[in-house]
């Protein structure tokens, strides 16, 4: 969402006292206001729930598209070789 957006669209919930005392301690650590602290960590949630979805419909068009993309040959990729070539710190 851009900075500059002005935001209209409301969001109302009811929550414990003990949840909206945990969500302000957690807003006042990282210097956020509760409603910004709120909505950013439900667009985060809601990107990755959206992001690890496995199952996704597409027409015929489109699909034969995809599984070309799939099939066909993997490009060079010197920086990825390069990387790989590399030992992971771990080993």
């Amino acid at each position: 969402m851009a900075r500059s957006a002005t935001r209209t669209a409301p969001i109302n919930l009811r929550a414990l006292d003990s949840e909206r005392s945990l969500i302000d301690r957690a807003a006042a650590m990282l210097g956020k206001n509760r409603s910004d602290f709120m909505l950013e960590t439900a667009c985060r949630e809601a990107e990755n729930v959206l992001l690890d979805q496995r199952l996704f419909m597409l027409n015929e068009t489109d699909f034969d598209s995809f599984m070309a993309m799939l099939d066909a040959p993997v490009k060079d990729n010197p920086a990825l070789r390069k990387l790989m070539a590399h030992k992971a710190p771990w080993e």
